[in-house]
């Protein structure tokens, strides 16, 4: 999945951070969406052939959105059916 998500292209203002394990073995592969003061998602049952235009686009709304919550409909749909895990941001 690393590869061709850095074979795509990321989008301006998001990194790439390679992790051994999300914890989702069972799942396929799994990403995960976070930063400062926002809600970490996290996604699995992606197929690197054909999901990756799908994750840019969701992780580019989720760049932009103020607290990491992306309207629902406006998420692409491989997000809306295949969301592992959300959890609230750490800061207090």
């Amino acid at each position: 999945m690393l590869s061709a998500l850095e074979a795509a292209g990321v989008p301006k203002g998001m990194r790439l951070r390679p992790v051994q394990c999300l914890s989702a073995c069972s799942q396929g592969c799994a990403v995960a969406l976070s930063g400062p003061g926002k809600w970490t998602y996290v996604y699995g049952r992606l197929d690197p052939a054909e999901h990756v235009p799908d994750i840019l686009d969701g992780a580019s709304k989720y760049a932009a959105s103020e607290d990491g919550i992306v309207p629902w409909r406006e998420r692409p749909e491989i997000f809306r059916k295949n969301s592992l895990a959300r959890i609230p941001p750490m800061e207090d």
